[in-house]
């Protein structure tokens, strides 16, 4: 199944809207919703007219360390370090005869001292105000899984049917 959101249904916008039909299942995770999907595919089923549609969502902030002056330090040399190289590879492919891998090299060590150097600034400047780093997303607290009216009953059938070895 792939990430990106379902098509509009015939005879819609452009524009998103939230699906109407049958909630043939409902799961507490993602993943649980994406695997009763694939199970519709697997027996065959219009997947077209299926959508998994999250429910009461929350953002959540997931704190992965406390930041510190050497880590502001790697991170910005780091991210740095991947722009210097590309805008080298970028000159390479522009001016092949004029660059050579050293030239690539010297982009990146530019790149990463200027990220370290970027990066150490930003970090003293909020300093005290946000000591740590986190990852944020938006999860739903339930998964439902809504057919087409017309296929409901032939949904629900094969989800109730046990899975195929």
């Amino acid at each position: 199944m792939s990430d990106r959101p379902p098509q509009p249904r015939r005879g819609s916008t452009r524009f998103p809207v939230i699906p109407r039909g049958e909630v043939v299942a409902t799961f507490d995770a993602y993943g649980d919703a994406q695997a009763a999907v694939d199970r519709l595919a697997r027996a065959d089923f219009p997947v077209r007219e299926v959508s998994i549609v999250g429910s009461d969502l929350k953002s959540v902030e997931s704190v992965t360390g406390a930041m510190s002056y050497p880590r502001a330090a790697l991170t910005g040399a780091l991210s740095g370090l991947w722009v210097g190289i590309f805008f080298g590879l970028l000159f390479v492919l522009l001016a092949p005869e004029s660059a050579n891998v050293l030239f690539i090299g010297a982009a990146a060590l530019i790149g990463a001292g200027f990220g370290l150097f970027f990066n150490i600034v930003v970090y003293s400047l909020g300093r005290r105000r946000r000591d740590f780093t986190s990852v944020m997303q938006v999860v739903a607290s339930s998964y439902s899984v809504i057919v087409s009216p017309e296929h409901a009953n032939r949904a629900r059938t094969a989800l109730d049917a046990p899975p195929a070895p």
